[in-house]
């Protein structure tokens, strides 16, 4: 069963909630989020902010998945990382 928008989302932030916690993840979790927000930006009714965020964190799974240092990538995007769940929060 395709998980709908709302399942995305809150799986989307509970990837990056952990990334954020922990400083630590896993190629597997950074593809995920790649596919979360190819999903996501899919969808024809976003608006700018949320585009321009979505674009940001797949930025971030792209270079995460090419990290050769994977918890030093998360580990600089750690204030990124906060506020990109705290914009989620605040848009859903």
């Amino acid at each position: 069963m395709p998980l709908n928008r709302l399942d995305q989302i809150n799986l989307l932030k509970d990837i990056l909630s952990n990334h954020t916690e922990d400083c630590c993840g896993s190629v597997t979790e950074c593809e995920q989020v790649e596919r979360l927000v190819k999903s996501l930006m899919a969808q024809h009714n976003l608006d700018g902010n949320v585009m321009a965020l979505l674009q940001d964190i797949y930025s971030y799974s792209q270079e995460g998945i090419q990290s050769s240092n994977l918890e030093s990538h998360i580990t600089t995007y750690q204030p990124k990382l906060a506020q990109w769940v705290e914009d989620i929060n605040d848009l859903y």
